[in-house]
C-alpha cells in the first residue's frame, strides 16, 4: 500500500524521528538472573484529556486497517494500545508516539504470495503472563500451502495479536488458548475456500508446546479446570 503511511503520518502532523525507531511497542526490561518475574504494576501517570483521547483513538483505527492488510508488526502494539484508549494515560501517549516514530522509520511493508495448492496451514503460539493484569497473548499466522506434512510458509492470509481475557493458569493452558482461538477462525476460512472449489484435507496447526501438542491429540490427561477442559475437548472434536 504504497504511501499509506505517509499520508497518515501527515494527516496526524507527525515527523519523522531523528533516531530510527526499530521497535513498534516497549519491550519489557530484562533483569537477568532474577529468580521471580514480577506483575506489571498499574500505571500512575496522569490521564489524558478529551482530545489526546480521541488522537490514540484514531491513530489505532488508522493503523489497525494496515496491520490487517499487509503489515503484521503493527497488530501486537495495536492491540496493547487499543485497550487503554478508553482511559489513557501519558504512558499510552508516549507508546502511541513510539508506534508513529516506527511507522516513520521504515519502509513501506510488502507482503508477498506463491502459488500453492490452496490448502489451508497455521502457525499458533503464545506468550504467557506478558500482559498487564496477568493476561497472556495469542497469535495465530494463517496461510495457504500445499496438502505436506510440513507445509512449506507463505503469504499470510490472515494473521491474529490477540489478547486472551481470561487469566491462564500455565504456558500450557495459554498455549492451548492461542490454539482454541486459531481453530475458531480455521473453520469459517475452510468453509470459504470449500465454496470456491479447494477441497480441504484436515488443517495442520504448528505449535512449539509440546504438552499442548500431547493434551490435544490425546496422549497426555491432565487435571484441568472447566474453562481449560472446554477448550481442549473442542480442539479435539473438530476435524479441522
Amino acid at each position: 500500500m504504497p504511501g499509506y503511511v505517509s499520508k497518515a503520518l501527515k494527516q496526524f502532523q507527525h515527523e519523522r524521528p531523528k533516531v530510527k525507531q526499530d521497535a513498534p511497542y516497549p519491550s519489557a526490561r530484562i533483569i537477568y538472573g532474577a529468580k521471580k518475574q514480577y506483575a506489571t504494576e498499574k500505571s500512575k501517570a496522569p490521564l489524558l484529556n478529551a482530545k489526546e483521547k480521541k488522537f490514540i483513538q484514531k491513530v489505532c483505527g488508522k493503523f489497525l486497517f494496515l496491520g490487517r492488510a499487509v503489515d503484521s508488526t503493527l497488530l501486537c502494539p495495536i492491540s496493547a494500545i487499543a485497550p487503554q484508549s478508553s482511559k489513557p494515560r501519558k504512558d499510552t501517549m508516549a507508546q502511541t508516539m513510539q508506534l508513529l516514530d516506527y511507522l516513520a522509520s521504515q519502509e513501506d511493508a510488502v507482503i508477498t504470495y506463491n502459488a500453492s495448492e490452496m490448502i489451508l496451514a497455521a502457525h499458533s503460539d503464545a506468550s504467557y503472563l506478558c500482559e498487564p493484569e496477568a493476561r497472556s497473548r495469542a497469535g495465530g499466522h494463517f496461510f495457504l500451502s500445499s496438502n505436506a506434512e510440513i507445509p512449506p510458509n507463505n503469504g499470510a492470509v490472515l494473521n491474529i495479536a490477540h489478547i486472551i481475557n481470561h487469566v491462564m493458569s500455565s504456558a500450557t493452558e495459554a498455549e492451548l488458548g492461542a490454539l482454541y482461538i486459531m481453530a475458531r477462525e480455521a473453520v469459517y476460512i475452510r468453509i470459504i475456500l470449500k465454496e470456491m472449489g479447494h477441497k480441504q484435507p484436515p488443517t495442520l496447526m504448528q505449535s512449539d508446546n509440546s504438552i499442548a501438542d500431547g493434551v490435544v491429540n490425546g496422549k497426555i490427561q491432565p487435571k484441568q479446570t472447566k474453562a481449560m477442559d472446554m477448550r481442549f475437548h473442542w480442539l479435539r472434536d473438530r476435524e479441522c
